[in-house]
């Protein structure tokens, strides 16, 4: 089991964000967590929430000495010297903006690169480049424990703020889902399914979680929020590959479990109504006779809603129940959901809530 104080205190990637957007500028932070959990994302999440700077993606695990000090040749009068330039991934040619540069990978880089980064880490200088006012710098690696080659000496370390990530919960994924275009069937299998998002840490045995990875058991393929947008990919090309090739497509993604119990909820999209069929005759289309089908429905509309969708879709909800309305309603209140003022104003939404505000919490747990 993982160290309890660093469990209780460890970080979601909101978090992370908001750390990193307060002291950036100053600290280097270093986020290390579990592989495929979207450390790297956090780049993005700073890019919009800082649209005035520019993000730099360096990916640590292809640099070389050379990539940071090659060596330039300049003259002063008769006298010849060598200055030295870094690759064009590290942004420090970029002079009238500040810049978010994000050093991924960076626990499994060349020994020698990394004593190289050391001053850049906690000076914000490179050789003889500064950073443009302003300018954040953070670094991403995986756990020591996983056991893929990441590894950083106390001297190195010393000069980050080191946080530990902890994995996505189900409930902080499926809403970026929902904006991303994750397939219905893989929402729906990810809210049935809370143990796709936990960490090998705390599962001792890793029987008892056949789906992640786990560094007792050599899985080739398991679970991971990245590995789920790639089943979601695949599965979204069901009508073209056929079941066997996708089944296939999916073991080799996200593992034989994983691929098996998902394969389930996507041969449950026969019991949905069509988009059109809901558009069209609200109150007469199909209702599904399972809860993974209805949860499938609601996480599909969500993802598809339009404007002139809202209103039917709203007819065909309260044909539904609680449960399956409180799930929608949720969803569309969940921060940062796309559609979320388009559903709001809509008349037939206002509605229902003014008669059913009881259920907005329904669904929360």
């Amino acid at each position: 089991m993982q160290n309890t104080t660093k469990a209780m205190y460890s970080l979601g990637l909101e978090e992370c964000k908001d750390l990193i957007l307060n002291i950036g500028s100053q600290r280097t932070v270093l986020l290390q967590g579990d592989m495929g959990n979207g450390k790297s994302s956090v780049l993005h999440m700073l890019a919009k929430a800082l649209p005035t700077h520019v993000p730099c993606y360096v990916d640590c695990t292809t640099k070389d000495l050379g990539d940071i000090m090659m060596p330039k040749f300049k003259a002063n009068g008769e006298q010849d010297y060598v200055s030295f330039v870094p690759n064009e991934e590290f942004g420090l040619h970029i002079k009238d903006k500040p810049i978010i540069m994000m050093l991924d990978e960076y626990g499994k880089t060349n020994r020698s690169v990394k004593m190289a980064l050391t001053r850049l880490t906690l000076e914000r200088q490179l050789g003889s480049h500064t950073l443009p006012k302003d300018s954040i710098i953070f670094a991403t690696t995986n756990k020591g424990s996983e056991g893929v080659g990441d590894m950083l000496e106390p001297h190195q370390r010393d000069r980050m703020v080191i946080v530990n990530v902890r994995k996505t919960m189900n409930t902080e994924w499926l809403p970026w889902g929902l904006n991303n275009g994750i397939h219905e069937s893989v929402l729906g299998w990810a809210k049935d399914t809370p143990q796709l998002f936990h960490s090998f840490e705390d599962v001792k045995n890793p029987d008892d979680n056949p789906y992640i990875f786990h560094p007792n058991q050599q899985r080739t393929s398991f679970v991971t929020p990245r590995s789920l947008h790639m089943a979601s990919d695949l599965v979204h090309k069901r009508d073209t590959l056929g079941d066997n090739i996708l089944t296939s497509a999916l073991i080799g993604t996200i593992g034989d479990r994983g691929a098996l119990d998902l394969m389930a909820y996507v041969k449950l999209i026969g019991q949905l109504p069509s988009r059109d069929e809901i558009k069209n005759n609200p109150k007469t289309a199909k209702i599904p006779s399972s809860v993974s089908a209805k949860v499938m429905v609601v996480f599909r509309s969500l993802g598809s809603m339009s404007r002139d969708f809202v209103t039917p879709f709203m007819e065909y909800l309260v044909r539904l129940d609680t449960e399956a309305q409180a799930m929608f309603v949720n969803g569309v209140r969940a921060k940062n959901y796309q559609h979320q003022s388009m559903v709001m104003t809509n008349a037939k939404f206002t509605e229902w809530a003014m008669k059913n505000q009881h259920l907005y919490q329904a669904d929360k747990k």
